[in-house]
């Protein structure tokens, strides 16, 4: 039998299920508890944040059966055909449930003519059907679409709400992550419970069996620096040592280690340390996205600098961010940002 992927395994199945969207999840509660269901929904936001698993919860609360629910995956059924299709579809009444639930992902990138006839059926659509799409880019949407849906925005998961996510997860597979590790794993995945879920199974599948996983073995999976780089270029930063720095960056090189994803690494820190300055009471917060030993490092390095500095550093590095890796010399960018800090 195939192994269920953990991203289709731990999907949440009801409202209570979900996470890091509870902005949005108690108001749809309110909604199908009050019977004031909409007849559309626009659900926005990046990859992997919860807008389609959301989007077949509300189906099922609101009345829907399995062989009621319709899903349309704009990608590749884009045009006018689908949709008018889709329009002749919504005429006839539910087989089983009480409402006909049509969700649409990646809406945008209908043709403008599908648009067009799906607007039709969305100004007056029949009262057992509620539409729910989905995009990862509203800005391609046409305003005639989105005024005629309730619009919800989903927000990038919380490192620490993906870091506590891939704690469970782990011990629920048989296995036992450290704090760094599954930390790690929340920072590459930019917000995303899909990517946290896919990089976790297989680091799970890479080991092979029931066992703990170390911050090491994920660093190498993951082409991520080792803490005590990281720290020594911050230090060359605050320093202004400019051989330790270079030297730094060129470990890195040598270690085939993304240049992005160290300097993510480094971003953060600085701008944990910017934090603590400026907003003392976010202490918890920041203790919350970093391991202890993280934390200390963070907070020394705040008590030593002084905000003028930290906020130069961040303007200086931010650009720098987002290199191709497939460029020439790809730690260029890196080390000129570096250099200007120090000169």
């Amino acid at each position: 039998m195939s192994k269920i992927v953990l991203y289709r395994k731990y999907r949440p199945l009801n409202f209570k299920d979900v996470l890091g969207q509870e902005h949005i999840v108690e108001v749809l509660k309110n909604a199908v508890n009050s019977g004031r269901v909409a007849h559309a929904y626009l659900f926005a936001g990046p990859r992997g944040t919860g807008k389609t698993s959301v989007a077949r919860i509300l189906a099922r609360e609101a009345g829907c059966v399995e062989m009621d629910l319709l899903e349309i995956d704009a990608a590749s059924s884009r045009g006018i055909d689908e949709i008018r299709a889709l329009r002749e579809g919504v005429r006839f009444s539910p087989l089983g449930g009480s409402v006909k639930v049509y969700i649409i992902d990646e809406v945008h990138m209908l043709t403008k003519e599908a648009f067009n006839a799906l607007l039709k059926t969305l100004e007056e659509p029949p009262s057992h059907v509620i539409f729910i799409l989905a995009t990862t880019e509203l800005d391609k949407v046409p305003e005639t679409i989105i005024s005629r849906c309730q619009n919800f925005t989903f927000r990038k998961i919380s490192e620490n709400v993906l870091r506590k996510a891939m704690l469970s997860i782990a011990v629920k597979e048989g296995f036992e992550i450290d704090e760094e590790t599954a930390g790690l794993i929340a920072l590459m995945a930019d917000g995303s419970f899909r990517d946290a879920q896919g990089t976790l199974d297989q680091i799970l599948s890479a080991q092979g069996g029931e066992g703990k996983i170390a911050g090491e073995a994920v660093r190498l999976f993951l082409s991520v620096p080792p803490r005590e780089l990281v720290e020594k270029f911050i230090i060359a930063i605050m320093e202004k040592k400019a051989e330790e720095g270079l030297e730094a960056i060129s470990e890195a090189v040598n270690g085939n280690i993304d240049m992005n994803v160290f300097l993510k690494l480094v971003l953060r820190d600085i701008r944990s340390m910017l934090l603590l300055k400026f907003a003392p009471n976010m202490r918890k917060q920041i203790e919350d996205t970093h391991s202890d030993k993280e934390f200390k490092f963070v907070e020394k390095g705040s008590t030593a600098a002084d905000k003028g500095q930290l906020e130069n550093i961040l303007k200086i590095l931010l650009p720098a961010l987002g290199t191709k890796n497939t460029s020439y010399l790809p730690q260029t960018a890196l080390e000129l940002a570096f250099l200007d800090i120090v000169k």
